[in-house]
């Protein structure tokens, strides 16, 4: 069942995302969280977020503006480092409290306490308009890298904060689909780094055929999101991601997952 979950998520997230900007990361988390333990799920969907956003850099990189890139893509990369290293301190914590539920013991998790509540920031961004309208003026490119790389490192979910910034960066569709593409791709792999060691400690636990089912059915969804780019319009499905994206943090934050 986890394959036809995981690897259909897969394959709709990377549909979206080619021309969103996010998606695939938001998706995956939660979906992976429902089969592993939430710090190993950021970290392989960080693995299939990064072999997919490597195969979009081949299918759209050539557009990318390289002035932004650095502006934006370098903060991200310094944020991200500590945005993953926190992660990995807290996910050794004490749980907060237990309590009973259906006849049900339950625990709160410092970890899935925090990302619970980060996941439930990003779903508000689609989910309220004013947030959904958010926009940012260039001269704060940095500080968006800052901040998308920081909450990338941490959740795994950079993508809408650094949309938010680079819609007003004055890009062709095609410029601001490849310069997210590059940043993504750069954050992903110093989160990477991070995770690395979790990943390894917890080999026994993984599925590495599970993950490449998932990073194939993400470059099929990429292939035809690019043919589709034109045709697509991805609002309504956003907002349907941030329902269940919202509902998933109340899941974690609960422990009811």
């Amino acid at each position: 069942m986890e394959y036809i979950v995981i690897c259909a998520v897969a394959l709709i997230g990377s549909g979206l995302t080619l021309f969103s900007g996010f998606g695939l990361g938001t998706l995956l988390v939660p979906v992976f969280g429902i089969f592993f333990p939430i710090d190993i799920a950021i970290a392989l969907t960080a693995i299939v977020h990064f072999l997919n956003n490597l195969f979009k850099l081949f299918l759209v990189g050539k557009h990318a503006d390289k002035n932004i890139v650095i502006r934006f893509g370098v903060p991200s990369i310094i944020a991200a480092f500590i945005g993953a290293f926190v992660l990995n301190s807290i996910s050794g914590l004490d749980p907060l409290f237990n309590y009973e539920m259906f006849g049900r013991e339950l625990t709160v998790m410092p970890v899935k306490l925090i990302i619970g509540l980060l996941l439930m920031f990003f779903a508000l961004f689609d989910l309220i308009p004013y947030f959904a309208n958010m926009e940012f003026d260039k001269k704060y490119l940095s500080l968006g890298g800052l901040l998308s790389g920081f909450f990338g490192g941490l959740s795994g979910n950079q993508g809408a904060l650094r949309s938010a910034f680079l819609i007003r960066a004055g890009l062709s569709k095609e410029s601001y689909i490849a310069t997210g593409v590059i940043i993504a791709c750069m954050i992903d792999v110093s989160r990477l780094a991070v995770y690395s060691k979790q990943v390894i400690a917890s080999h026994t636990v993984l599925d590495y055929t599970l993950v490449g089912a998932a990073t194939m059915s993400a470059f099929l969804g990429a292939y035809i999101g690019n043919k589709l780019m034109k045709k697509i319009t991805v609002k309504a499905l956003q907002v349907f991601v941030a329902v269940m994206l919202f509902i998933f943090s109340i899941l974690l934050i609960s422990g009811i997952i």
